[in-house]
């Protein structure tokens, strides 16, 4: 079996697109993976397109050897996009050798350690705030709505919901400051004003969603150590199973986590094994948070064994479609130190048909798909019927 081509696909999400890699072989095997320009990947697929030649006509079954070759081809520039493009390409050569055996990825990668994986609504009200028009959801514009939407979600069974920084002052708009959107960059202060705003959130989340339902809050990059400290002191009385900090110091995410009582996760921005063991060390989170779109499953894997060397557990950021889902399920399923499962609930009408086979979820779980590969493949019919935008936002 050789590699015969590499395509990208593109569709339209909504306020994004969603990005998918077709790999194909002589003998018509073909394997899929999910990637993400949209998400501080902007050229990505142009390094797939520029590393294809070095992987053209070999054997994509040996994908240990191929992305080792790829990533000392991109060596002295590591991280960051070429190791976005290795890790899409890693993916669909995972699919296409557990296709070409016959079985899902998770029995290649030693069995199921569990089949039911438990899964948090994310962006839970994010969306809805910021993009429902485009993406046909409904709105949320006020605390009130926050709590019809923490109804929703515990009747819809899920037992954890994920939120962001929520501001209703003048335009509802969500806090980004870190991303650059909105006041308050590039200092990335946090002010009395901003607290308050985030614990009546909370509030109306506990109200909407009752007590049973566990609570996370993702601060990404949009404060600074003080800042970070000051927020996470502030949510201790909602009982949030964690709050999720980026930031590029170990030591001072270390500093953050000795002085907040919440459980800590992190490294959804950060790069293979290198990328995570200076956190490790300094004993900086509670749950490592891992990208396997941009790392690829098999070195998820391996971050998440070194993970469990340092009683630490692991959860998949999955911010992306269907495929990515299937993908971090399988993930999922082999890690033994996994916590819980980032999965996305609002999305454009036309999202179910880009793919050929959906997650099945239960109970606030989704059930181990049992198909060879990833489970599901891409409808590149409806992927056509849904060209993506020339300039996705961010």
């Amino acid at each position: 079996m050789r590699i015969s081509s590499l395509e990208c696909l593109h569709a339209d999400a909504g306020f994004r697109n969603f990005d998918f890699l077709k790999i194909s072989t002589d003998e018509g095997v073909v394997g899929w993976s999910e990637f993400n320009e949209s998400f501080g990947g902007m050229g990505v697929t142009s390094v797939i397109e520029h590393l294809a030649p070095v992987i053209m006509g070999q054997d994509p079954r040996a994908y240990e050897l191929l992305v080792s070759q790829l990533y000392a081809i991109r060596r002295q520039a590591s991280g960051g996009i070429a190791q976005q493009a290795i890790g899409a390409i890693e993916n669909a050569l995972l699919d296409i050798k557990a296709r070409s055996l016959g079985i899902p990825v998770y029995e290649m990668l030693g069995g199921p350690v569990r089949e039911r994986i438990r899964v948090y609504w994310s962006h839970c009200g994010s969306y809805r705030l910021r993009s429902s028009e485009e993406m046909q959801i409904p709105p949320v514009r006020t605390l009130d709505d926050v709590v019809e939407l923490g109804r929703e979600v515990a009747s819809s069974g899920y037992t954890a919901l994920k939120t962001n920084i929520f501001r209703f002052h003048s335009t509802p708009h969500l806090h980004t400051p870190g991303f650059w959107r909105g006041d308050g960059s590039p200092e990335l202060n946090v002010e009395r004003d901003l607290v308050r705003d985030m614990c009546d959130q909370l509030a109306a989340f506990r109200e909407g969603a009752g007590m049973e339902v566990d609570i996370l809050v993702d601060l990404n990059f949009n404060c600074k150590t003080e800042g970070f400290l000051k927020m996470a002191r502030a949510m201790e009385p909602y009982d949030l199973l964690w709050v999720e900090i980026d930031t590029c110091s170990p030591e001072a995410l270390a500093y953050i986590r000795q002085g907040t009582s919440i459980s800590i996760a992190s490294g959804e921005c950060l790069f293979r094994r290198q990328g995570y063991k200076p956190y490790f060390d300094a004993q900086a989170m509670d749950v490592a948070i891992i990208d396997n779109p941009w790392n690829g499953v098999a070195e998820g894997l391996k971050i998440a064994s070194l993970a469990d060397i340092y009683e630490v557990n692991i959860a998949p950021h999955n911010f992306y479609g269907h495929l990515a889902t299937m993908m971090n399920a399988h993930f999922s399923a082999v890690a033994p130190n996994f916590r819980i499962m980032e999965i996305d609930c609002d999305f454009v009408p036309w999202h179910d048909d880009l793919f050929t086979v959906k997650p099945q979820i239960e109970e606030g779980h989704l059930v181990l798909p049992s198909g060879p590969g990833w489970g599901t493949q891409i409808n590149e019919e409806a992927v056509r019927e849904h060209p993506p935008k020339a300039k996705p936002g961010l």
